[in-house]
């Protein structure tokens, strides 16, 4: 497993919240769910997304946008068109006054908006809880990105498209995988571009050394290693691995593995049935107790608090 498929293993989705808003100008929609991600994708007409800091982005129909959260956003006809709706958290939408418009606006199974045949049709697919995307992913991702439909072409998003308005047994499922596999396809899209500004462990994929002792990390999480050991595996000196390691990857060999061991433990302790102590020996610590301290010294909350929503 490379460095890039074990950051894009993170994305989970459970019950996401998947829904196409139809509507007609001039609308505008205040997005204040502090929801981690948010795919947005325009199906027709003409969409801005206006984020918190930074300039204004219009999407035209084809084009895929991700906005990372917690801070809110703005989505509308026109940059200049003031916010007629807002949605909270729990997509619990109403009016700028707190006037419940849920029920009003409710065009049929997960389809929202003034009438089926509006002008602007756009697609939301949002990832609610912070457990689902790992933080290293989060964190290597822009406020906002776009990828326009001249630029990038994928089968995934008419895919979706369609199975949003279906109501098959297990569809809620079925739905949250092809989100999943929608984000990675656009997060590797993304980081292939020069204007992506990529994070540097993942230009150091390219490296014959750091890029192998970055695959035998992601590979082997739990296993004892030491800078010792990677320089051997990957033939250069202690020194040598150390030095250009730290210079591609901007950290340490023994420090990253700390990070990604901490970014799996923090995913797999959203997991139904894991334990403090599961989590601890799947990424490469003797014991909950040792897991614990490390989560608190690097994450500032213990496991337990992590799963709790901490």
């Amino acid at each position: 497993m490379d460095a890039l498929a074990g950051l894009l293993d993170g994305p989970r989705a459970r019950g996401a919240f998947l829904m196409r808003s139809i509507l007609d100008p001039p609308w505008s929609l205040r997005i204040e769910d502090h929801a981690p991600l948010t795919l947005l994708s325009l199906v027709r007409g003409e969409a801005w997304v206006l984020p918190e800091h930074g300039a204004p982005v219009c999407l035209r129909a084809g084009d895929v946008a991700v906005v990372r959260g917690p801070d809110p956003y703005t989505v509308a006809d026109t940059p200049d068109t003031p916010p007629q709706i807002v949605i909270h958290p729990g997509q619990l939408s109403t009016t700028p006054a707190g006037e419940t418009l849920c029920g009003v606006m409710d065009l049929g199974l997960r389809m929202w908006g003034d009438r089926p045949d509006g002008a602007t049709m756009m697609f939301s697919g949002t990832y609610a809880m912070d457990g689902e995307i790992s933080r290293r992913l989060l964190e290597a991702l822009p406020t906002l990105l776009v990828l326009s439909a001249d630029s990038w072409d994928c089968p995934l998003v008419a895919l979706l498209s369609e199975e949003i308005v279906r109501d098959e047994p297990g569809q809620e499922v079925f739905l949250d995988r092809l989100l999943d596999l929608l984000l990675i396809a656009i997060v590797r899209a993304w980081f292939s571009r020069p204007e992506a500004e990529a994070p540097t462990w993942y230009v150091a994929l390219a490296d014959p050394v750091v890029g192998r002792a970055l695959r035998l990390l992601h590979d082997d999480p739990a296993h004892a290693w030491s800078v010792a050991t990677l320089a051997a595996k990957t033939g250069v000196s202690r020194a040598a691995l150390a030095r250009r390691f730290t210079e591609l990857v901007g950290e340490p060999p023994m420090a990253y593995l700390t990070g990604w061991r901490l970014s799996l433990a923090a995913d797999l302790l959203r997991e139904p049935d894991a334990t403090v102590g599961s989590v601890a020996r799947k990424v490469g610590y003797g014991s909950a107790f040792a897991l614990s301290t490390a989560f608190k010294r690097v994450r500032g909350i213990r496991p337990q608090e992590h799963r709790a929503g901490g």
